[in-house]
């Protein structure tokens, strides 16, 4: 049965949904019609992106020849035919770089651009940046642009808002520069001309000529181009200003063309954002009059702003409450934009920043959104200036004629409650107006100058409603300031995030990001996933306001929730398989490098398992970048194990990434034993596990594991489990045997001898579970020098003197007198001569032919003895060797040894 072969029944019996059969990639290969008619279907299994990723994995494939060594691929007429099919694939959906780009990770996708640079005839070893595009046929200079398209696409979406090292134009500006000076029609690659170009003779024929091909319109490509340059140009700006007036540029003749064009077919753009370059490039070149009728609110505000015009920023937003035509996003970064002037020591802009948030939490409270904690800082230091302020915006923020009946109200439970508790705060601040105290109660009643903290404290531990938990904390605030996540002992957050949430310095915005995500954490831990859900969000909309590091750190941890709750829902019966948009939050997980980012070991690893489970194969074998399998041990786990389900049963590189797997699982359970005797005398063990056992938890325990992988992981765990604990008895065992603690004087010499034997037997399988039957070295670990003189001295009492002589040279220092005295002895009761082959010390090699040389010359050797001398003249063991050749000629003969004498003992 081949690979695909036994996938296929596995998926057939599995406890996952059953779905029909897919259309296997080999079938292609048999049938050339195929793969129109199953691109044709309206809803092909496996969709398009798939098919490529199969088809390029198929032809990227090593092979091994027959001294076991990996090759590369072979350029043969099977895997050219795979990367043509990948082609026709990315032909058919019209080389649309959105869609391939969603579907496809940038290692793949990069080996699909190339390959259609390859096929397109562009000339090899040649710089994009040196080609004349004017020149070249249709078909070459269109798939240049593409490649250089994609390349600054690339960049612009990996992109994490941090400083550029080295700005500077790139090549790729320049080739879609020149693109955009060519005044003529392009064509690109189709399934048809893509057929030419596998017949024989079509290298320079109707392929390349200017009729053959999907015909692109001039201005469609330059629509497209200029779009694609408007993003790497503004991208570019936050280290070199002037880009962002080229960004401005590119993106205004974007607008033109889509406008002058009627069909925009082969124009793949994402209007929202362009509408955002377009309105972001306006306000930071300041090319916009607030004047103009036909300026944007953003531009008006902008200009605002850069004219110093903070009064008309205010009143601006005041009106905007009642208009709302100003999005909440964009009023927040306004305030977060004046926020940073201050931090950066701009002054007078404080009352500024104070009332530019009123106005935002007035528009939240008509709204019903939750008060942000920016506003709930500046009531706990109020003044009657900011409550006229704050009266007069709640006055203004209602619509004059009919208001909403919800924004009254809304605007009625912000006043009861904020009016009152500033009040309460003013009436604190003077001891001779306390009694009225009870007059401005808050709702509910718990914020009272009588109230009990401790009761606010009780409601603290068993809310789980975020806007609750913040309305508690800001009460508790109001009364005591105190750090208020340490409530609860119960409230844990990860180790690894510990230094980022108490650095933060506002002590209410330290409580509350702390207990959102501890109260989050519980409730996935008991898979109440609907609150976790609730708590990560506020805590996400909260951190996001002021740090992008715990912005990400949320992104990651509500990732993990959302695996976790599915493997849930599957491991409850749920028949659906996880969303592509999960799948792909999963794998930009894993491809994600961030500096300076806080990242919890178990979200890679439960990643990891994710993907195992829904058989995301494809993506672990081929599509992860090479960097992350060297430097990610789970990822590096991950692929060995997706490799082995996909290639069982398979021919021999199935066989060596499965003990490629075989050696890794290895290394990761590895424990470091070091004997220690107790007071009674016996062996114990000191276990060291390496931290990344985690990872094997996590595999052998996902909900409704995938079976292919369970099976693969319980053959492992099973010879693992018997491997270790067999180790642990046997390194415990020999001294069971040893005549120090159970011979006496009266014991026979056969049973004294049958517990050296018994022992030595232990021994031999000790080392023998370490190394694969001594195909590889015992660890020093094991074989200790205190472990290697037992054996010494079980072989000397068993009158086994040769083998005594060879085990002198395991020690680390050779025990020279030992040896000579065991090559001395007459009685030896092992076959001396079937061990001599064995030594390779030349110090004992000379002492042993000087010995037998005098047995020959008393006239008492053997055909044997003499066949044996001459070990001393093997050419591997002349001293003048490199060491490395006397290191291996030891080796062998160690492994040789050890493993004559398991058969004689075992």
């Amino acid at each position: 049965m081949s690979a695909e072969a036994a996938d296929r029944v596995a998926a057939v019996g599995s406890s996952r949904p059953s779905t029909p059969l897919q259309t296997s990639w080999f079938e292609f290969l048999l049938d050339g019609s195929l793969l129109e008619k199953h691109l044709q279907k309206s809803n092909p299994d496996p969709l398009p992106v798939q098919l490529i990723i199969q088809f390029l994995e198929q032809a990227s494939k090593p092979s091994v020849n027959e001294q076991n060594q990996v090759q590369p691929p072979a350029d043969n007429r099977r895997n050219r035919t795979l990367k043509l099919l990948a082609l026709k694939v990315a032909a058919h959906m019209k080389w649309d770089l959105e869609v391939l780009e969603k579907g496809l990770t940038i290692p793949v996708l990069n080996m699909l651009l190339n390959e259609l640079l390859c096929v397109s005839k562009v000339p090899p070893g040649v710089k994009h940046v040196d080609l004349d595009l004017s020149t070249l046929p249709p078909t070459t200079a269109m798939a240049v642009i593409i490649y250089n398209r994609w390349a600054i696409r690339t960049i612009v979406l990996s992109s994490f808002p941090e400083k550029q090292t080295k700005p500077g134009p790139h090549q790729m500006n320049i080739v879609l520069e020149g693109a955009l000076r060519l005044k003529k029609d392009f064509y690109v690659h189709t399934l048809r001309t893509l057929d030419l170009l596998a017949a024989d003779g079509a290298a320079n024929g109707e392929t390349e000529s200017s009729t053959a091909g999907l015909r692109i319109s001039t201005d469609e490509l330059h629509c497209q181009v200029h779009y694609d340059l408007g993003g790497i140009f503004f991208q570019q700006g936050c280290t070199d200003q002037p880009a962002f007036v080229k960004a401005s540029d590119h993106f205004r003749q974007t607008k033109e063309l889509l406008k002058k064009l009627d069909l925009t077919v082969h124009v793949h753009l994402d209007e929202e954002r362009l509408a955002g370059y377009w309105n972001a490039c306006r306000a930071l070149t300041g090319n916009c009059d607030p004047s103009d009728s036909q300026t944007s609110p953003y531009d008006k505000i902008n200009s605002l702003v850069r004219a110093h015009n903070y009064q008309a920023v205010i009143e601006a937003f005041i009106k905007d409450n009642t208009t709302r035509s100003l999005p909440n996003h964009f009023r927040r970064s306004v305030l977060r934009e004046f926020l940073y002037k201050v931090q950066q020591g701009e002054t007078g802009l404080d009352e500024i920043c104070h009332k530019l948030c009123v106005c935002n939490a007035v528009r939240d409270a008509v709204e019903g959104e939750v008060l942000s904690v920016r506003f709930q800082q500046l009531l706990l230091k109020p003044s009657k200036r900011m409550v006229d302020f704050i009266l007069e915006v709640c006055t203004r923020s209602l619509e004059k004629e009919r208001p909403c009946e919800t924004s009254r109200r809304n605007m009625a439970n912000f006043l009861k409650c904020g009016v009152d508790f500033i009040l309460f705060m003013l009436l604190m601040s003077d001891t001779s107006l306390l009694f009225p105290v009870h007059r401005f109660f808050l709702h509910p009643p718990t914020a009272s100058a009588s109230v009990n903290i401790g009761q606010l404290e009780q409601q603290l531990i068993l809310s789980l409603e975020p806007r609750r938990i913040r309305q508690i904390l800001f009460e508790l605030h109001g009364i005591a300031e105190r750090p208020y996540w340490r409530v609860n002992s119960k409230w844990e957050v990860p180790s690894d995030y510990i230094n980022v949430i108490l650095s933060i310095k506002d002590n209410l915005t330290k409580d509350l990001v702390y207990i959102l995500m501890a109260k989050g954490l519980h409730c996935i831990s008991i898979k109440d996933f609907v609150h976790a859900r609730l708590l990560f969000s506020a805590c996400l909309e909260l951190v996001t306001e002021f740090s992008p590091k715990l912005r990400q750190v949320m992104l990651n941890e509500i990732l993990l929730l959302e695996v976790r709750a599915h493997e849930t829902m599957a491991a409850e019966g749920s028949k659906e398989r996880p969303p592509s948009d999960l799948v792909s939050r999963v794998r930009g997980y894993l491809e994600m490098r961030i500096h300076d980012l806080p990242l919890r070991q178990v979200v890679g690893e439960e990643c990891v398992a994710f993907m195992l489970n829904w058989r995301e194969n494809d993506y672990l074998t081929l599509q992860v970048p090479p960097s992350l399998v060297m430097n990610n041990p789970y990822i590096k786990l991950g692929q060995l194990l997706a490799s082995t389900c996909k290639e069982l049963p398979g021919p021999k590189e199935s066989r060596r990434t499965a003990k490629e797997l075989w050696d890794v699982v290895v290394q990761i359970c590895s424990v470091s034993i070091q004997h220690k005797r107790n007071s009674e005398g016996r062996v114990g063990l000191i276990k060291h596990r390496e931290s990344s056992m985690g990872i094997l938890h996590r595999y052998t325990k996902p909900p409704s594991p995938e079976p292919l992988v369970l099976t693969t992981l319980i053959s492992l765990f099973v010879r693992l489990h018997n491997e270790f604990q067999l180790t642990r008895v046997w390194l415990q065992r020999p001294d069971v045997y040893s005549p120090c603690t159970h011979s006496n004087p009266t014991s026979s010499s056969s049973s004294v001898t049958n517990q050296y034997s018994a022992a030595l037997n232990l021994y031999l399988q000790a080392g023998a579970v370490c190394s694969d039957f001594f195909t590889k070295t015992v660890p020093p670990d094991v074989y200790t020098d205190q472990v290697l003189k037992r054996m010494i001295k079980c072989c000397s009492m068993m009158n086994c003197h040769t083998q005594v002589a060879v085990l002198c040279q395991f020690l680390r220092e050779v025990d020279y007198m030992t040896a000579f005295k065991a090559l001395q002895e007459q009685n030896s009761h092992d076959a001396m001569d079937s061990f001599y082959d064995y030594i390779w010390d030349v110090t004992i090699l000379e002492y042993l032919t000087r010995i037998l040389s005098m047995v020959i010359y008393s006239g008492g050797t053997t055909q044997n003895h003499i066949i044996h001398i001459k070990a001393i003249g093997q050419t591997e063991l002349n001293t003048s060797n490199p060491e490395e050749v006397l290191q291996l000629a030891a080796q062998k003969r160690k492994k040789g040894f050890l493993q004559a004498m398991a058969k004689l003992y075992f």
